[in-house]
């Protein structure tokens, strides 16, 4: 399992819209091959602050499939917008432990 995590800065004052728009985008990212499940969080000390975190099969559900098909053209008309800078996307793995 792939864990994708952003750290998105949403423009000012559109932090209820980004919420409503991403509440339509979580449709959109819960259909995806691959995809296992996401969580968005809002920072509590800073009001414009969220973190995506999606699990992922594979990095390349993410970052081929995904990026690759149609709805992540919706995706991105839907979200793309509110991020001020665009944010870094980086992938995670879990490191055994024995």
């Amino acid at each position: 399992m792939i864990l994708e995590v952003a750290i998105l800065y949403i423009k000012d004052n559109q932090e209820k819209d980004f919420e409503n728009n991403m509440r339509k985008a979580s449709k959109i990212i819960a259909a995806q091959k691959g995809y296992i499940s996401h969580e968005v969080k809002k920072c509590l000390e800073k009001k414009n602050k969220y973190i995506l975190l999606v699990n992922w099969k594979t990095l390349i559900d993410h970052e081929h499939i995904f990026r690759n098909s149609k709805d992540y053209q919706e995706w991105k008309k839907l979200l793309h917008h509110f991020y001020e800078p665009f944010p870094i996307v980086e992938h995670y793995k879990s490191i055994k432990y024995e």
